[in-house]
């Protein structure tokens, strides 16, 4: 009797499709995968995904369907369950993915339906898992598209946006309807804030935005790309959220005082204190990063000295009279232009950051001067990471107190500052008549005179 061959398995070639706009959106749900399924920044996976795509108006629509599909990712997910009986199993390969960005098109996106919805088609035919949904795909979305105006009036709430560990998180933090009021502000792209080098803003500049109580511009939306707009050559100015220009703004007059960046890439507080004349040095773990930091010194002629170290080991000659320690931290102020962040990051995550904090606290500590002032910040929401990292501090170093920020000081409205005289922004508060900033906490201290 004869033994029967091995059937040597098929390799998977797909089909030739062309499908005009499939290319850039292939880009945006590589990208996507890449930040659900491995983890990876979305600006770095999209780096990656959108070689090749030259023309701008491609590479910001595959930008904003990614950023779109993750921002939403919750109330799609939602969505879906009633269109799917049930849950798409692992071995679909990117058919989740697929139908995220599918919908995101047709709901939160001027898409036509028909470029939605057969270019999502395509995208199922060229994965190899995925190709046997291309009937289930299709027929989705053609319900939902039949059904989008009623969709759009039950939309689930903004917080089912959050993943689990972070909604549980500011639910502790801030109670159930300050929760939502993010959320929902967490959906929107953020917006482009200017701080400026010196003086006020020319008014070529200030016609296209507004200016803000603290002093930064507000870029009207759209506006022109950022290194066409005014001054940009003359190093007038560099992109920065106004939540985060205000930390560096918390120190007294800096004319001559030397001070320490600790964590400066990509560079805008370092921009600030120079701005403000003091002698800075710039401390970052990345070369790669604290290269963008040397470039906005350069471009808006100011000069410190950078160094390319781990901020734990750096040693001084002599101690500085001020230190500013933007911490690494869950980042999760900062959803609205990172929408990404809730899924790259987590509990455990956190866990380690806040270790991390605390050792940079105490590092700072013995770097500063006598009678010198440390300002701590983080672009973070979590109370773990900003006053009850500030109160174990407190706790642990009895040559230290609190300077509290007084309402009004550098024009920072009252309700951006709480009870114990440290800055408080999140995402859906007002400054001056706009709406919308980063997250951000920062105490100010100082260190007891000899």
């Amino acid at each position: 009797m004869g033994v029967k061959k091995k059937k040597r398995a098929r390799k998977f070639v797909p089909p030739p499709i062309e499908v005009e706009g499939l290319g850039l959106r292939a880009a945006a749900l590589n990208a996507v995968s890449l930040v659900l399924y491995e983890r990876r920044f979305l600006e770095e996976a999209l780096s990656d995904s959108l070689d090749g795509i030259d023309d701008p108006r491609d590479r910001a629509f595959a930008h904003a369907l990614a950023a779109t599909a993750l921002r939403r990712k919750g109330q799609i997910e939602a969505v879906l369950e009633n269109y799917i009986e049930q849950k798409l199993r692992a071995r679909t390969g990117r058919a989740p993915a697929i139908l995220l960005c599918g919908v995101a098109q047709l709901l939160f996106m001027e898409t036509e339906p028909h470029a939605a919805i057969s270019t999502s088609v395509a995208l199922a035919a060229r994965d190899e898992k995925a190709q046997r949904l291309k009937g289930l795909i299709n027929a989705v979305l053609r319900n939902i598209s039949r059904d989008r105006d009623a969709i759009m009036a039950a939309l689930p709430t903004a917080d089912t946006n959050l993943p689990k560990w972070l909604n549980t998180r500011l639910r502790a933090d801030y109670g159930p309807e300050t929760t939502e009021h993010i959320a929902d502000a967490h959906t929107q792209q953020a917006d482009v804030d200017l701080t400026f080098r010196t003086g006020a803003p020319d008014e070529a500049l200030l016609a296209l935005g507004v200016k803000l109580p603290t002093g930064s511009v507000r870029l009207n939306s759209p506006h022109p790309a950022v290194p066409d707009l005014p001054g940009f050559a003359d190093g007038n100015w560099w992109v920065q959220d106004v939540a985060a220009s205000l930390p560096a703004m918390l120190f007294d007059d800096l004319q001559g005082k030397t001070a320490l960046d600790m964590c400066s890439a990509p560079g805008g507080k370092t921009l600030q204190l120079c701005a403000a004349g003091a002698t800075v040095t710039a401390l970052d773990t990345s070369a790669f990063r604290l290269e963008k930091v040397t470039e906005n010194l350069a471009r808006t002629k100011l000069e410190a000295s950078c160094v390319a170290i781990d901020a734990l080991e750096f040693e001084a000659e002599q101690l500085f009279d001020v230190i500013l320690l933007d911490a690494p931290c869950s980042a999760t102020g900062t959803i609205r232009r990172h929408p990404d962040m809730p899924y790259v990051r987590g509990n455990d995550d956190v866990k380690l950051l806040l270790a991390l904090q605390r050792k940079l606290l105490r590092k700072a500590a013995t770097l500063l001067k006598p009678d010198g002032t440390l300002v701590y910040a983080v672009c973070s929401l979590l109370a773990d990471e900003g006053p009850k990292q500030i109160s174990q501090f407190l706790n642990e170093h009895g040559d230290f107190k609190r300077h509290p920020i007084a309402a009004g000081e550098k024009h920072i409205p009252a309700d951006l500052i709480s009870k114990a005289g440290d800055f408080r922004t999140l995402p859906h508060h007002m400054i001056g008549d706009v709406r919308g900033m980063d997250g951000f906490f920062a105490a100010r201290l100082v260190k007891a005179a000899i």
